[in-house]
């Protein structure tokens, strides 16, 4: 339901979002459980979330930071690595907590160093998961030195998507985070097995924002902003009303220490302060407010086979202005539009 100045949907889902650990957990819980039903949480700790076990002790911090007046659930996943073995996929798949596997090309992305050298040599992992049915989570980079890194995205299609979709075709993937026109192209002409998540902050920049006029830190992410011509691509790919493309903020806090750091800026753009706000500000300006709902609330859910959710969340069309910093445990992080304004805003129904 909605006019024009509100819009009333199902109650989204973060299908992509880093929450992080310690004393940043509970600021990272809070932003994620104001309104998000469910998030699939990445792995990517030190050390990482690898066996069953870790993921139940994982997902019991996390739900201790929930607000009490939440109904948020962390959908758990495990890191693959080069360690990891069928038996695993098999414990996984009876486990009522892990929903995916996540692969890291090693060094690709933050805490990425215990990811896969050879994708190949798992093809046994993979072949069990397409027999469990269990999807496999894809930071589809490759991290030689023979590629640029803004072609790092289409080449991993070539090289290994395509030979892994082509080996185990009933195999569910996410192509995580995509970016590229390549990529949009890919799914479009293989959407059965293969689905993709799009940030928002893809949505909403090229790599002219944090380039044109001198580095800017907060756009700094893994994969890297693209082109205009590839966002392009994204925006009319997430508001298609296609059901292969769902929400997935890949919202990755880093203090800004490390975000602003002459030795090298980590890379991540938190978003799940805004993260809804921020992608109905891209429908809207597209004239696509509509398809919102079935993007956010919809379509992740179908694909994972899970039940929608039953409830309703309210936007409203009020600008409020994001704070320049955030609490991040005993530091602060910037935030995308920080001391910017946003247009939509959630409130109570």
């Amino acid at each position: 339901m909605s006019s024009s100045d509100s819009l009333t949907i199902t109650r989204p889902d973060d299908w992509h979002v880093h929450l992080r650990d310690g004393e940043t957990l509970p600021h990272t819980v809070r932003d994620i459980a104001r309104y998000f039903g469910r998030a699939i949480v990445m792995p990517n700790l030190v050390p990482p979330v690898v066996t069953v076990q870790d993921a139940a002790a994982y997902y019991e911090r996390i739900k201790r930071e929930v607000p009490e007046a939440s109904q948020f659930e962390p959908l758990m996943t495990l890191y693959l690595t080069e360690q990891t073995r069928i038996e695993a996929v098999r414990q996984a798949s009876n486990d009522e907590l892990v929903h995916a596997f996540k692969l890291y090309p090693a060094g690709t992305t933050t805490h990425a160093e215990f990811g896969i050298r050879s994708i190949e040599s798992s093809y046994p992992v993979f072949a069990e998961m397409e027999k469990q049915e269990i999807p496999l989570l894809l930071h589809a980079e490759v991290n030689t030195d023979d590629v640029d890194i803004f072609d790092r995205e289409a080449v991993f299609i070539d090289r290994h998507l395509i030979p892994l979709t082509r080996q185990f075709p009933d195999l569910r993937i996410v192509f995580e985070h995509i970016t590229t026109t390549t990529a949009v192209q890919y799914i479009e002409a293989t959407f059965d097995k293969v689905a993709a998540t799009i940030t928002a902050h893809h949505l909403m920049y090229n790599r002219n924002d944090m380039l044109a006029g001198g580095m800017r830190p907060v756009y700094y992410c893994l994969p890297i902003l693209k082109r205009k011509q590839h966002q392009q691509a994204l925006l009319k790919a997430a508001t298609s009303g296609n059901p292969a493309y769902f929400l997935g903020t890949d919202s990755a806090p880093h203090p800004r220490s490390t975000k602003e750091n002459s030795c090298g800026c980590a890379a991540g753009c938190y978003t799940a302060h805004a993260a809804l706000e921020l992608y109905a500000e891209v429908f809207e300006g597209l004239g696509k407010l509509d398809r919102l709902e079935n993007f956010a609330s919809h379509f992740g859910a179908d694909f994972y086979g899970l039940p929608r959710n039953s409830d309703t969340i309210k936007l409203v069309k009020q600008s409020w202005d994001v704070p320049d910093t955030i609490s991040f445990g005993a530091n602060e992080l910037v935030p995308i539009k920080a001391g910017q304004q946003v247009a939509f805003k959630v409130v109570p129904e």
